[in-house]
């Protein structure tokens, strides 16, 4: 199923795709990426939605080995946005993002030039401005290493959305006002009817007491009921089919594009091997239920059975009924019909994946000066923070230029937190208490209750953002800025 075939795209979209200007002699063209609307169906019905178009005219970007990102966005939204390059390292300046005061946001019909060095793996990049992420203003950037070029492998890209026809900054509302309900009777206050775009199960305020304060032990899941979830924008009524040959080895770089959902997934039918977790290597290992939080990728390398068939790969929401995903066929197999929902609510997004991941290539080993970051809030008219305070009433961590950093990530909120820090690559380096050797990235779920320890080497000065990636969550103030010391924008 050609992928193609959903998409519409309008006659300004359409004068968009192509390649970028000439080169000047001696300078290497940029790549073109524009950020457009388009129209998308979505259960026989039509959405418009963002999006991110690269220079072949497919959503996103694939940059080879050794390239450096020289990438123009061109902005043919009606509406002011920045990109950021998610899991990358920029200067401080090429982050895009334009709450640090650092960038500015792109008019409507403007451009951006960015040039920097990248680090190879599977990322994304996604819009830094208002809830234009949860419009789907997100897609893949895949760079590639030499060895991506020489292996005998299929490289096949899944990117996970949850998807409103609503308007975003109205659910957020919604949030901040029936948070404000928490503890009176939710059938007498809604009617005995579920508010479009609510979330019944978030409603139920499980993770908090009468009092808004976080009770040990209880969690509570899933703000939003979104109308649909998409796996490389299609749902499992018409999923996407993917080609593949019998007996071949495939490479699935999963990325959870998602604005405030966790997922499973299920490989099903497929033994996995995982080999890299947001873009870093780990040692490789075995697995075929995987959770993966907002933001986060993994690199999961399968094998293709030499009878062949069809094989689902499938993403179940938390603590939930609906799922998504995309199917893997050889030439001739019988691709059969794949509910919405499963039988079953999938099980609450864990870190038992975190726990047996090791990194390749882990951090040196350093002393490193430990700094408390507590995440603090509540369902309570909805009010996330760090360290008890709102964005942009925040307090910036500071930390000492080339000094090796530890953070202890204290959740303290009835709430999972997917926490992600602009410009850096950290290691997990404890759980609850216990210290591993674990996985390097740029995204780490911090369960509710829950304290995981992170270190990074600060080696890219600047003021970086360090937020929640629950894109409500952030929105209702749970970021601050990581600072340098002497940074001459800096504090």
């Amino acid at each position: 199923m050609a992928l193609a075939r959903r998409h519409f795209l309008g006659g300004a979209a359409l004068l968009a795709v192509g390649s970028a200007a000439p080169a000047q002699a001696g300078v290497v063209a940029s790549r073109r990426l524009t950020a457009l609307s388009r129209t998308l169906e979505v259960n026989g019905r039509a959405a418009r939605v963002f999006g991110l178009l690269g220079p072949d005219g497919t959503q996103g970007l694939t940059l080879d080995p050794g390239e450096r990102f020289r990438v123009r966005l061109e902005n043919r939204l009606a509406v002011r946005s920045i990109i950021h390059w998610h899991g990358q390292t920029p200067p401080v300046r090429q982050d895009g993002v334009a709450e640090t005061g650092l960038e500015a946001l792109i008019p409507p019909g403007g451009a951006q030039e960015y040039d920097f060095a990248p680090r190879s793996g599977t990322y994304w990049m996604h819009s830094h401005a208002g809830m234009q992420e949860q419009q789907l203003l997100a897609a893949p950037l895949i760079m590639r290493d030499r060895a991506d070029l020489h292996a005998d492998m299929q490289e096949v890209v899944l990117m996970l959305h949850d998807f409103t026809f609503r308007d975003p900054a109205e659910i957020l509302a919604g949030l901040r006002g029936m948070g404000k309900m928490a503890g009176a009777d939710q059938g007498m206050a809604m009617g005995g009817m579920a508010m479009p775009g609510m979330s019944m199960s978030g409603m139920s305020m499980p993770g908090m007491a009468m009092d808004g304060t976080a009770k040990p032990g209880a969690a509570d899941l899933n703000d939003v009921a979104f109308d649909a979830y998409l796996a490389n924008d299609r749902t499992l009524a018409d999923p996407a089919v993917i080609r593949v040959e019998k007996a071949g080895q495939v490479r699935l770089r999963i990325i959870n594009g998602a604005a405030a959902t966790a997922f499973w997934i299920d490989l099903g039918g497929l033994a996995g091997q995982v080999v890299a977790a947001d873009g870093d290597p780990v040692h490789p290992l075995a697995a075929r239920l995987l959770p993966l939080a907002e933001a986060q990728r993994l690199d999961v390398l399968l094998r293709i059975p030499a009878s062949g068939g069809a094989f689902p790969i499938l993403a179940l929401r938390e603590g939930a009924l609906e799922r998504t995903g995309i199917v893997l066929a050889t030439a001739g197999a019988r691709i059969a019909h794949l509910p919405a929902t499963a039988a079953t609510p999938a099980p609450q997004v864990d870190l038992s994946l975190e726990a047996r991941l090791r990194a390749a290539m882990p951090l040196a080993a350093q002393p490193a000066r430990v700094q408390r970051v507590t995440l603090t809030g509540s369902m309570m008219g909805f009010h996330w923070g760090i360290d008890g305070r709102e964005w942009p009433q925040h307090r910036p961590i500071l930390v000492e230029p080339g000094s090796r950093v530890a953070f202890d990530l204290v959740n303290r909120t009835g709430m999972a937190h997917p926490m992600h820090l602009h410009g850096h690559r950290f290691q997990v380096i404890g759980l609850g208490g216990q210290a591993l050797a674990g996985a390097l990235r740029d995204t780490v779920l911090v369960p509710a209750h829950a304290t995981v320890r992170i270190a990074f080497d600060a080696d890219n000065p600047g003021r970086w953002l360090f937020h929640c990636h629950n894109l409500y969550h952030m929105a209702a103030g749970m970021m601050t800025e990581v600072a340098y010391r002497g940074f001459r924008d800096g504090v």
